[in-house]
């Protein structure tokens, strides 16, 4: 079937390996890319798409009620993956107000013309929607999320995400929209943006910078290959049951400073050091407030289900990772430096 398929957020990390991965294997699909192209979004991650004959690429604001509705106007999509967010906890302790506009508001928005442009026809629509672990709150030292824990949001960040998943299935409840959610763990790989710890670390490294750990480092994080993220949503969004919630997750459980340790290691080899010399540049610094001492998901339900699991061992995912970031210095240098942003200036025109 031709589908116009929105996917929000698509010049972000995960976005972009999303659009990227629609763009490719559904050619009869339009994807429509929509990202405001804050600090996180760049159109350089999609540089080897960007020509392809269904994809497009909008610039625009999901709080813009307007806005959003005129571009369902325009389209009339079939179905909406919806990854944009604000995501960074400690940009969300130092700007609420920012979390609860896109994340709540934007996603309201974009459900509020789903249901106008549908006017209740639901018959093949889908509204996907992306949100992550942080909602569940914290662990102790043994159990798992799972797709029925209760919601115990920490930060201003997960708590936006938590109200937007709430968002998505009232309106499923009320409305009829046909829905699902899917609650992802820590992500790594290539494109993400360097305020995260892995490309962050791996940055600092390379350039002989400290390694800033939170507390005494013992906060435990499941990982999963952004790759086969982006799988697991491709799974879920063609053969996942309407008004189901999906938890994906690596089954993949780290301690923040066994994994920095893991990946001073491997950038030692990496770079040709001499073992040893990249975990001198540890330091330990003031937690941050409210910080989560341990996430872990059980994904066996969408394993189950729908015969989806992580691909990679995750050393052979962090050596990947590390040579991506190495390989990719001028990508990490535009970021670093803003420069990123002369690219869609040069496309397009316009900022």
């Amino acid at each position: 079937m031709n589908k116009k398929i929105l996917i929000t957020g698509g010049a972000g990390f995960i976005g972009s390996h999303l659009v990227r991965l629609f763009v490719n294997k559904y050619p009869h699909y339009t994807i429509v890319n929509l990202d405001k192209l804050t600090y996180a979004g760049n159109l350089e991650n999609l540089k080897d798409i960007e020509g392809k004959p269904n994809y497009i690429f909008e610039k625009g604001d999901i709080t813009n009620e307007k806005y959003i509705l005129n571009l369902f106007v325009k389209y009339k999509f079939d179905g909406i993956i919806h990854l944009a967010a604000e995501s960074h906890v400690d940009r969300s302790i130092e700007n609420p107000m920012q979390f609860i506009m896109t994340n709540i508001i934007g996603t309201v928005n974009l459900l509020n013309a789903s249901r106008k442009i549908w006017e209740e026809d639901f018959k093949n629509k889908m509204f996907y929607h992306v949100s992550t672990d942080e909602v569940y709150g914290s662990l102790g030292e043994t159990g798992f999320f799972h797709e029925t824990t209760p919601y115990d949001p920490q930060s201003p960040y997960s708590s936006s995400k938590a109200s937007s998943d709430h968002f998505v299935r009232a309106y499923g409840n009320t409305y009829g929209i046909p829905y699902i959610v899917s609650n992802c763990s820590n992500n790594y790989g290539p494109n993400q943006f360097p305020e995260k710890l892995l490309p962050l670390f791996i940055n600092n490294i390379k350039n002989n910078k400290s390694l800033p750990v939170y507390g005494d480092g013992k906060f435990t994080r499941d990982w999963l290959y952004v790759v086969d993220h982006v799988r697991a949503i491709d799974k879920i969004f063609h053969e996942g049951k309407i008004y189901e919630t999906y938890n994906i997750g690596g089954f993949n459980e780290w301690k923040n400073i066994d994994l920095i340790n893991l990946l001073c290691e491997k950038m030692d080899v990496a770079l040709g050091r001499k073992k040893g010399t990249s975990v001198k540049l540890i330091s330990y610094v003031k937690d941050r407030p409210g910080h989560d001492k341990r996430y872990a998901i059980d994904a066996n339900k969408i394993k189950s289900e729908l015969g989806w699991e992580p691909s990679l061992q995750f050393e052979e995912g962090l050596v990947k990772t590390i040579d991506w970031y190495l390989e990719n210095q001028e990508w990490l240098r535009n970021i670093t430096t803003g420069d990123y942003k002369d690219y869609y200036l040069k496309q397009y025109g316009k900022c």
